[in-house]
């Protein structure tokens, strides 16, 4: 469960936007709307070895310096 704590004299907008930052980082909606419907054993292998694709990419771009931006 994500929490945040109210700081002396912040308004309620910014208090919000840390709130929604918080989940978004925990991944409780991604999470919610993975849950919400069945997803089949096939379906979930192709999803996994997409995300470790992705991942791989990444790392290969941030160890050879073209993830960087100008």
């Amino acid at each position: 469960m994500s929490q945040v704590v109210v700081r002396e004299g912040e308004t309620f907008d910014s208090l919000l936007r840390r709130f929604n930052k918080r989940v978004q980082m925990d991944g409780i909606l991604s999470e919610a709307r993975r849950r919400s419907h069945f997803e089949k054993p096939s379906v979930q292998r192709k999803r996994k070895a997409a995300a470790k694709r992705r991942k791989s990419i990444r790392s290969t771009n941030a160890a050879s310096g073209m993830g960087r931006r100008r």
